[in-house]
């Protein structure tokens, strides 16, 4: 009996590709509200790429008689690619037995596919929500560090209030404190203290539980120190230094409230959504809050209509039904808009954004890599192979069509 054809790594990459690359896709443009709706283009070539911003008007108007012309004054914003990755393990056994049959290929692979993606969609939707510095957390600087980093008694780090964000930590994340280039992995996160257990070696951790230093150590994701790609907290918090290497100016910035402790109320979206459309003559299309405010609204608004916004990308279900996200609607001054939830913004804050002015540039080559010819690359240190997906992006948030509303009570 003639025995069954076996593909080869090459086809097997080729037919990764085929069935991965539309799924990877889909989950992409559907992680979040904001991946959702956001611009996404794939042409960004060359070290940075420049776009022209107004900082005036061109001033050559008047009545009565021919006015005297004036140029108007732009700035270049850069935008420098930042590199992100996901890497996924597959048993090299596994691939073996499964080559003979595309199904039996696809069901052996697909759920650590999607699972790899789905990681760097959270990662990505992290560096969103976050000011591009690679920080995840950090220490209250007066709780005991205890611990000596091993797997029976790992590190226990207590985080500062203001820093800790629950969906920034996972479980077998791999992370850095401080300027370290040591990596150390999450053991355990418990949300209701606000503390980490590390595993791995760090010099900070070991002097901060002798005592010898602060407990205020901040903590990134591996690798990531400054090297996030711009997120919503960094441009719309600023008010002095640059954003994109201009400098933050009236034009060149968000609309900022602090609400000094304030609970949430119809009076402050409106006057946030009244305060965007004054200054960029565009009334807000999302409103992004984190849970605890979104249940605060849900609970202000008596008059709850569903809003659903479908995805830029226009995605389909299997069934063929629009994939659309659901919020709930805000009848504000300005007409009606979507709130949505999610769980990586700060539990303070509001954000009220024009999802025209939110782009994400990437590579031509972004997605599961094969440049050497194969997705499928061998590991030397175990009988499995790798494949990488991701690449060089970068999010281009253009401050003056947003605002963010902070300091909310909780």
């Amino acid at each position: 009996m003639a025995s069954e054809r076996q593909f080869s790594l090459s086809e097997a990459s080729a037919l990764f590709k085929i069935k991965y690359e539309k799924l990877s896709e889909n989950v992409y443009n559907s992680a979040n509200v904001l991946l959702g709706r956001c611009k996404k283009s794939y042409n960004f070539t060359g070290k940075k790429l420049s776009i022209a911003i107004p900082q005036s008007f061109s001033g050559g108007v008047g009545s009565g008689s021919l006015p005297k012309a004036n140029t108007a004054i732009y700035s270049d914003a850069q935008i420098e690619a930042k590199k992100m990755y996901a890497v996924v393990e597959l048993d090299r056994e596994t691939i073996k037995a499964a080559m003979s049959d595309e199904g039996s290929f696809v069901r052996a692979t697909k759920e650590v596919v999607k699972k790899g993606v789905e990681s760097f969609m959270r990662n990505l939707s992290r560096t969103l929500f976050n000011d591009g510095t690679g920080e995840i957390g950090e220490g209250d600087g007066s709780t005991n560090v205890t611990g000596d980093g091993s797997a029976s008694t790992p590190y226990v780090v207590t985080l500062a209030s203001s820093s800790f964000k629950e969906s920034n930590l996972e479980e077998r994340d791999l992370v850095n404190i401080g300027s370290e280039s040591t990596t150390l992995e999450i053991d355990e996160v418990d949300p209701d203290n606000k503390v980490i257990k590390l595993k791995g070696t760090s010099a900070t951790l070991a002097a901060a539980v002798s005592g010898t230093t602060s407990t205020s150590a901040k903590i990134y994701m591996q690798g990531s120190k400054d090297n996030d790609p711009k997120g919503l907290k960094g441009v719309c918090d600023a008010t002095t230094g640059q954003n994109y290497e201009i400098d933050v100016a009236r034009r060149w910035k968000s609309q900022q409230k602090a609400a000094g402790g304030a609970a949430i109320s119809t009076d402050l979206l409106n006057e946030m959504m009244l305060k965007v459309e004054k200054s960029s003559g565009k009334a807000p299309n999302l409103i992004i809050t984190s849970f605890k405010q979104y249940e605060k609204i849900l609970n202000l608004l008596e008059d709850q209509k569903r809003y659903e916004v479908k995805t830029r990308a226009g995605l389909k279900s299997k069934s063929g039904a629009d994939i659309s996200f659901s919020g709930v609607e805000f009848m504000s001054s300005s007409g009606p808009v979507g709130i949505f939830p999610e769980r990586f913004c700060e539990d303070d804050r509001v954000y009220f954004l024009n999802d025209n002015h939110i782009h994400i540039y990437h590579r031509p080559d972004f997605g599961w890599f094969d440049d050497d010819g194969t997705v499928f690359l061998r590991k030397s240190d175990s009988d499995a192979y790798e494949a990488r997906y991701g690449g060089y992006l970068q999010t281009y948030i253009n401050p003056c069509f947003h605002g963010v509303l902070t300091g909310l009570s909780t």
